[in-house]
């Protein structure tokens, strides 16, 4: 299923994570959220900068209760649990978000 972003298609998977991470930008990222029903906020996007910068680091998307803790962290326990990333991606915060970063989906996800 591909996604179109102001003119250009992207090619993504058939659960719609992108094929490329180099095709990631703010825009794609808008909409790949609008296709998961998500309305992008400054905490959407807190997290989403987050996944990448892990990504980039580690070279791996983290299951969800590695998210929590690593942004617990950096964050802060407020922001770094499970009830307030539910908040932000209702469908997984390790899966939606990081379909939203760009990120192919972390392992474990189902």
């Amino acid at each position: 299923m591909p996604l179109e972003v102001n003119g250009k298609t992207y090619e993504t998977d058939e659960e719609g994570y992108l094929a490329n991470l180099s095709d990631w930008s703010e825009d794609v990222a808008k909409a790949l959220a609008e296709s998961e029903g998500l309305e992008m906020t400054e905490n959407h996007w807190e997290v989403v900068n987050f996944l990448r910068e892990y990504y980039q680091e580690y070279q791996i998307a983290p299951a969800v209760r590695v998210l929590t803790k690593a942004i617990g962290k950096k964050l802060g326990k407020d922001k770094g649990n499970s009830k307030y990333l539910y908040e932000l991606f209702p469908y997984g915060p390790a899966k939606q978000a990081c379909k939203v970063a760009g990120l192919p989906k972390p392992t474990g996800c189902v």
